[in-house]
């Protein structure tokens, strides 16, 4: 345990805040930035809306003002990518000679019209009837080239939730396009294909907002800053009030990418550092699932994924707690470096909550990224989450300050190349 009665004198020379990183992560600066993030002409920054336009044209001025480099030789700090509002115009498919009903198949494609017309041997998987099916289809969204899913009929009535859920939600575009079927007794193998599909496709595009530091002796190993600076948009209205500001979740983290921009800038890091913002994290992690898309997981060293950073953590003042923890010595590295000073990382408090496969963190950890998220949120009695309420005057702006410090100090060894975390165990992983 950490004794309260160490000097403030003591504490600075522990956390290593000279001038320069006191300067540079500064309690008026966090909460001139989270302000404008959470601010009501934000709109709730909601994914499409000219709010999340808004906010990332704030957050490239930041990049911008910090000197960060576009990443991959980008011509600016936006990663575009699209999303897909896919409207099903005509589905007409043949098995093995036999017709079927549309209302027994989904069709998982972007693209806007298939025609499939196969004899032998057909790309086959199933969802049997004691799987996961939405853990099931999230893996299979992967499979290349044109696949059949059977399903079984047990399955029917998550197969019929999603379908919905296609229709009234927004697609990428994945590597394959799938087929469900909901499968008969008398279903055998599949000898024969012909399906002809026609769809209304209307593309969107969406943007996260991404620089980079180059590192100085170590330019193709990654260290990656994160967060989310999407929100929920526009809610019912409670006492007039309709705005999700969304100070806590997420324009708390996003202002921490963007401080720790500032603070890095001057140090010369042997690793580079990708400083990362990402769209669509509400809507199911789309904008982190493109951006890990295109890394090459094995050069990324670390991943410092930042969410909802706003309030005291159930440990109290100065500490702040790492989702999966135990999965490989991220954690224990952070604590090291902080040792002597007040602050402390603990394990995730609430592993029922599953918080390690909630945020953006996850996709680069199915992949062996030690990817964590750090969070100060009691997420088991917010009553702010996800609420009009969630405004910048319930925050703790000299919390989310000190666990910026936090961060950053206990980071430097990392970007440095003096500590290099272990590999997250993929085995038990959800897909």
């Amino acid at each position: 345990m950490y004794r309260i009665w160490l000097t403030t004198t003591v504490i600075l020379a522990a956390f290593s805040l000279n001038a320069r990183s006191q300067d540079s992560i500064s309690s008026s600066e966090v909460k001139r930035i989270i302000s404008t993030l959470a601010a009501d002409d934000m709109q709730g920054r909601k994914t499409f809306s000219p709010g999340i336009d808004k906010a990332a044209t704030f957050i490239e001025q930041e990049f911008q003002k910090a000197g960060l480099q576009p990443w991959q030789n980008a011509k600016g700090y936006r990663q575009t990518f699209y999303m897909y509002r896919v409207k099903p115009v005509s589905v007409n498919l043949t098995i093995n000679g036999e017709k079927r009903v549309s209302e027994n198949v989904i069709v998982k494609s972007t693209a806007g019209q298939l025609n499939w017309n196969q004899e032998g041997q057909v790309a086959e998987q199933h969802i049997k009837s004691g799987d996961n099916f939405f853990d099931r289809v999230r893996a299979l969204r992967s499979q290349k080239g044109n696949t059949i899913v059977w399903v079984d009929a047990a399955q029917s009535e998550s197969f019929r939730q999603y379908g919905e859920y296609l229709q009234q939600n927004y697609q990428m575009a994945d590597s394959g396009n799938l087929v469900l079927v909901l499968q008969e007794p008398t279903d055998t193998a599949i000898r024969s294909v012909n399906l002809d599909v026609r769809q209304q496709v209307t593309p969107l595009p969406l943007f996260n907002v991404v620089g980079m530091i180059p590192g100085s002796s170590r330019p193709d190993e990654y260290v990656i800053f994160s967060a989310h600076y999407d929100h929920i948009g526009i809610l019912k209205p409670v006492e007039q009030d309709s705005i999700a500001n969304g100070a806590d979740d997420d324009a708390s983290g996003s202002t921490a990418v963007m401080m720790l921009a500032n603070y890095y800038k001057n140090h010369k890091p042997a690793r580079t550092l990708i400083f990362a913002t990402f769209t669509g994290e509400e809507m199911g992690s789309y904008g982190a699932r493109f951006f890990s898309q295109l890394m090459q997981p094995e050069k990324v060293v670390a991943m410092f994924n930042i969410e909802m950073i706003g309030k005291e953590s159930k440990f109290g003042k100065n500490s702040a707690f790492i989702t999966g923890f135990e999965r490989s010595d991220f954690g224990q590295i952070l604590q090291r470096n902080l040792e002597g000073s007040i602050f402390h990382f603990y394990p995730d408090p609430y592993p029922d909550q599953q918080l390690f496969y909630r945020s953006d963190n996850a996709t680069l950890a199915r992949l062996g990224v030690p990817a964590h998220t750090i969070s100060t949120d009691q997420i088991d009695t917010d009553s702010l989450y996800h609420s009009v309420n969630d405004e910048v005057e319930t925050l703790d702006i000299q919390n989310i300050t000190s666990t910026i410090q936090a961060i950053a100090v206990s980071a430097v060894s990392i970007v440095d190349g003096k500590d290099t975390p272990s590999r997250v165990a993929t085995e038990g992983l959800k897909p």
